[in-house]
């Protein structure tokens, strides 16, 4: 994947980048830090966005957006996982998830909604195999003069098989496969373009590495 060439801006205490264009923060063996023109090489510890902008975090099951999210950023957060979980306390253990799922979906869709209209900072848990969530997203935030982000977490299909593991979650091997051809088609538009998709301000691309390295993702006054 190209590198940006979009600056990074430092502090003395944490790297801090306010992103803009496309920002490939990966430092595994596949993907050394290139912060772009007049950065420092430091992995950036904050992300900071316009206080009414709409996040969307994006990435393959068990890649680690949940854990992302609820670890780094100071917002409101919609999660579809956080929904099923929900559920789950609710339902009996033994009720496999393809059965309540059409349940999860809808209510993650409502509160989704009822969010992006209310106007606000905002971060959004992508599951990236319906593209036309992400579309919805960038036309609603745009009647509201909001800019939207993605922050791309970039994970094997092995990591993120041991990520299913480690929290008890099972993707069948068909919506495993579709997930990885999503994100497969989305990192191909980013290495073809150097740019955001259409429709984001910005895209961040993180590792496992990379996102350890993240500390918080803040919101904060123009």
């Amino acid at each position: 994947m190209p590198r940006s060439a979009c600056a990074a801006e430092v502090r003395p205490v944490a790297a801090v980048l306010r992103p803009r264009g496309l920002h490939d923060l990966r430092r595994g063996p596949g993907g050394p830090v290139r912060g772009g023109a007049g950065s420092t090489g430091v992995p950036a510890q904050a992300l900071h966005y316009r206080a009414d902008d709409l996040l969307i975090v994006s990435g393959l099951p068990g890649s680690g957006k949940s854990t992302l999210m609820r670890r780094c950023i100071r917002a409101p957060l919609i999660d579809s996982q956080q929904v099923r979980e929900e559920y789950a306390a609710r339902l009996p253990g033994w009720m496999p998830y393809f059965v309540y799922r059409p349940l999860v979906r809808a209510a993650h869709y409502r509160r989704l909604r009822r969010a992006v209209l209310a106007g606000g900072p905002l971060a959004v848990h992508d599951c990236g195999t319906l593209p036309w969530v992400r579309n919805w997203l960038g036309r609603a935030a745009a009647r509201q003069g909001r800019r939207v982000h993605l922050v791309l977490l970039d994970a094997s299909a092995d990591e993120a098989r041991d990520g299913q593991h480690a929290r008890g979650q099972r993707v069948s091997a068909y919506a495993f496969a579709r997930h990885r051809e999503s994100a497969r088609r989305l990192r191909g538009r980013l290495a073809g373009t150097g740019e955001p998709p259409a429709g984001c301000a910005s895209a961040v691309v993180l590792d496992r590495a990379g996102a350890r390295a993240v500390r918080e993702i803040v919101f904060v006054a123009s």
